[in-house]
């Protein structure tokens, strides 16, 4: 009876962590982040509270503040996650015709919509109006790196001011469409996103008649999808 009472306390402790691996620091943490985006992405972050993330994680309340020290660093951490998976999946491609390379970075932003939509929704949810402060400047950034890789696969270095102001309103399109996708998924995503591509030369055709620039560069585009 005792061999055998040693015995289950050595299996124990051999096996009985089988089930639960021991996280390292930053594993824990991308746990939690995890958690609290599944939660910011259908909750405004006043109603998400810290026992919120911790129940939803598997931790406990004191854990999340360990790591974070407060709700707001853990709302800040969430969106940077967020942005940041969408800057390195959103890396330019190098080659092909400058529509078809926005073509293959469309469809890489909705990769992302689609895999992360917690960490998506999260990050646009709400609207600019509602972006202030650090959350402001990350929604900002992830802005600002997009027109930047839009500019990049169109081959235009320094926008004029028609030009920028279109692709600004496009990219708010595309967000919108993103959101609305994920909400009803009424739409096939092929056929979203060549609606989208159309939505940008057609921008493109009206603000080239308050512009120039603008107007050579539709011509331009035409002629290499044509060629």
């Amino acid at each position: 009876m005792g061999d055998r009472a040693v015995a289950g306390k050595a299996r124990s402790r051999q096996g009985g962590g089988r089930g639960r691996r021991r996280l390292s620091v930053d594993e824990r943490r991308d746990e939690l982040i995890d958690a609290a985006l599944q939660l910011f992405s259908t909750r405004s972050p006043e109603d998400v509270s810290i026992d919120d993330v911790a129940a939803k994680a598997g931790a406990s309340r004191a854990l999340v503040y360990h790591y974070f020290g407060g709700k707001n660093e853990l709302y800040m951490a969430a969106l940077g996650s967020a942005a940041r998976q969408l800057s390195v999946l959103l890396e330019p491609p190098t080659e092909g015709k400058p529509l078809e390379r926005l073509r293959i970075s469309l469809r890489r932003y909705f990769d992302f919509v689609e895999s992360h939509a917690a960490g998506y929704t999260a990050l646009l949810r709400g609207g600019p109006a509602d972006r202030s402060g650090e959350a402001g400047e990350i929604v900002d950034g992830i802005r600002q790196l997009l027109l930047d890789r839009i500019l990049h696969s169109l081959d235009v270095e320094t926008p004029q001011p028609i030009l920028r102001i279109t692709l600004r309103a496009w990219m708010a399109a595309v967000e919108t469409a993103g959101l609305d996708w994920l909400e009803n998924r009424d739409v096939p995503r092929p056929q979203l996103e060549g609606l989208l591509i159309d939505h940008l030369v057609v921008m493109f055709h009206a603000a080239g008649r308050h512009d120039p620039g603008t107007g050579k560069l539709f011509d331009r585009l035409a002629q290499e999808e044509m060629g």
